[in-house]
């Protein structure tokens, strides 16, 4: 699994445990609905700011939201 990926899960696998829409949480975030769709549906990547947004969203710290099995065992990226 990649990074992209991996956060795409975690995203929505938080909204899942808090029972919260992908567009109640970009009201929550003050990000728009389209660029969490885009984030989402693996069609974009994620900007840490963005992704710092999300987690004061969801009260989570960056650590907290990375305390996952997801980004454990991460494939190495090369670009």
């Amino acid at each position: 699994m990649n990074i992209t990926t991996a956060v795409k899960e975690r995203i929505l696998a938080l909204c899942l445990e808090k029972n919260i829409t992908i567009n109640r949480l970009g009201t929550i975030c003050g990000i728009t609905q389209s660029t969490l769709k885009n984030i989402t549906s693996g069609r974009n990547g994620i900007t840490l700011i963005t992704l710092k947004k999300i987690c004061d969203g969801l009260d989570l710290s960056l650590v907290e939201f990375f305390s996952d099995e997801l980004f454990y065992a991460l494939e190495q990226e090369i670009v």
